[in-house]
């Protein structure tokens, strides 16, 4: 029925009315919330990005997911009480290239809470790349302005893992290679892949 009514119209009137359902379709695919899952040796993390408000920072990490930038790189920065950052380095705790340092998006209203998600900087505001870190606590220091004035990126939560990132945040760690708060034992990001809500 609604095929014939639709053949009977006016061919502009038919054009517009498949136009109106694609275009609809297409703002309903981007406005999707994106999700990625991090399989780890201690578990999977589910992560869900807010591209409403940290946009650039939120393109950046999937394309390093994309590009299977994260597999085999570890956690390699725990500090119980404060935060796990990896993304960064593998088991040799050599540095994998990566792409250009991107915007600070730290004012954007998110805040460094327990079981969010920020990239890792240095003392530029604007030079985080590829690394990431889980807060494990109230790190309200991080946030925007913070004590330079930008603070630090969150981009996103944990909401599914916790559990795993309370694993990891109290493993033993020590100094290696000039590196403080190390796992003594490894935890690898075997996988990150975009999933479906």
């Amino acid at each position: 029925m609604q095929d014939s009514l639709l053949f009977r119209m006016p061919l502009v009137a038919r054009f517009l009315t498949l136009f109106a359902g694609l275009t609809l379709s297409t703002a309903v695919l981007a406005s999707e919330t994106p999700h990625v899952s991090l399989k780890t040796t201690m578990g999977e993390i589910v992560l869900e990005l807010d591209q409403e408000k940290a946009p650039k920072t939120v393109a950046n990490f999937l394309q390093y997911v994309k590009s299977g930038h994260y597999k085999g790189l570890i956690f390699h920065r725990v500090i119980n009480d404060f935060m796990i950052q990896g993304g960064g380095m593998d088991e040799k705790m050599l540095q994998r290239r990566t792409n250009k340092p991107i915007q600070n998006e730290a004012k954007n209203g998110l805040l460094n809470v327990p079981y969010s998600i920020a990239m890792a900087r240095t003392q530029d505001p604007n030079s985080a790349t590829s690394q990431f870190f889980i807060n494990v606590a109230e790190n309200t220091n991080l946030d925007y302005p913070g004590r330079d004035g930008f603070g630090y990126t969150v981009f996103g939560k944990v909401i599914s893992g916790q559990d795993v990132v309370d694993k990891i945040k109290v493993v033993m760690v020590d100094d290696v290679r000039g590196n403080q708060n190390v796992p003594v034992t490894p935890i690898v990001i075997k996988s990150a892949t975009i999933v479906k809500p």
